[in-house]
């Protein structure tokens, strides 16, 4: 084997070690340097780690690799096109290291950049509505202009939105996945997933082969939180696996931020409960800069408010006015401006074009 590959077996090996989690592998890497260090370590040298009594350590000490099936991993790995990094390597990201458990190793399609550490997470309802999708979308391309990575488990519903909203607007982003990278799931965002690769990158700390199994997922959702400088909740309801990800983030020490909801609607149960518990009430993305930026840098564009950016004329301002992020029809808004329904049907296409709005099926139209 070449050093790498090399490197990398007795990473894999280690792990392979029965009672040797995530914890007690950061501490024998702290202790010994390397995992090859710690598998030829004396039974004295380590029981003298914190965690370790004499069954584990006479684990370890007896252990003997599988090393046919630890070669065929790395040769699956290879042949997939997956990076392999480590818990020592300089690509490893550094929020996710300083976790109370971080994952050993991480697979990974595509590339962690330094711009990376930037990194927010945006989770949320599987069954998202209109609301919630116009919303994930607009915050995610909004905060990639600002420089954020756009970080989310490529779920169905607002986890998809989040990772398009980054990509349309030209962003990075980056999914976590509760299954090996070789599984997708779900599988019907396979091409999401190739065009997350090409714009960021996928990565699991699941090896090729693990399918999406539910245990799998609240340790997924510790990577989302523990990657990230915070973690916005766009619609949940109160058994939503989004909430294990703000609990995750609070115990990591970051930024929780949710989206308020129709008291009425069962996908607000979670978020509102959230802000009932301390998490920041978030309206626009200024709410969400001001807690990840001491000193707001803004560009000039972004300091002027909707309407003087898209230039737009009083007739124009009058229906984006009578517009909202919850779909409205064509009819009310025509009601509510008192002008000719011809002219309202030509300033929405005006406004259209001009970015301001968007129109949904069935002549209905929300602010963009």
């Amino acid at each position: 084997m070449g050093s790498a590959r090399e490197d990398i077996y007795y990473w894999l090996a280690l792990r392979s070690v029965p009672g040797v989690g995530n914890v007690i592998f950061k501490r024998l890497i702290e202790t010994f340097g390397s995992p090859e260090c710690v598998l030829s370590a004396s039974l004295s040298e380590l029981l003298k780690v914190e965690g370790i009594g004499s069954s584990l350590a006479n684990n370890i000490v007896r252990f003997k690799p599988d090393k046919k099936k630890i070669i065929d991993e790395i040769d699956e790995v290879e042949r997939l096109g997956i990076t392999v990094i480590t818990l020592n390597n300089s690509a490893y990201p550094e929020r996710l290291k300083k976790i109370y458990d971080p994952p050993p190793i991480l697979y990974i399609k595509g590339e962690i950049t330094k711009e990376d550490e930037n990194a927010i997470a945006i989770v949320g309802a599987r069954n998202a509505t209109t609301y919630g999708r116009t919303v994930t979308e607009r915050l995610s391309s909004e905060l990639v202009s600002y420089g954020y990575t756009i970080v989310s488990g490529m779920a169905r519903g607002i986890d998809t939105f989040a990772h398009q909203g980054a990509m349309t607007a030209g962003g990075r982003t980056i999914a976590v996945l509760g299954s090996g990278i070789d599984i997708l799931y779900p599988p019907d965002n396979r091409d999401l997933a190739g065009k997350i690769a090409e714009n960021g990158a996928i990565i699991s700390e699941f090896e090729p082969w693990t399918p999406p199994e539910r245990i799998n997922f609240p340790k997924r959702n510790r990577i989302i939180s523990g990657i990230s400088a915070g973690v916005l909740v766009i619609e949940a309801s109160n058994d939503s696996g989004s909430l294990i990800t703000a609990n995750a983030a609070l115990e990591q020490g970051r930024e929780v931020f949710a989206i308020p909801g129709n008291i009425n609607s069962r996908n607000s149960s979670g978020t509102n409960g959230l802000i009932k518990k301390g998490a920041k009430l978030v309206e626009n993305i200024d709410d969400i800069l001001e807690e990840l930026i001491p000193q707001l840098a803004k560009r000039e564009v972004d300091m002027l408010n909707k309407e003087e950016r898209h230039n737009l004329s009083g007739e124009e301002e009058l229906i984006c006015n009578l517009i909202s992020y919850e779909p409205r029809h064509i009819d009310e808004i025509t009601f509510g401006s008192s002008l000719p329904s011809s002219r309202v049907s030509t300033i929405l296409l005006d406004l259209e074009l001009k970015g301001a709005v968007q129109q949904l099926d069935g002549n209905l139209y929300i602010k963009r």
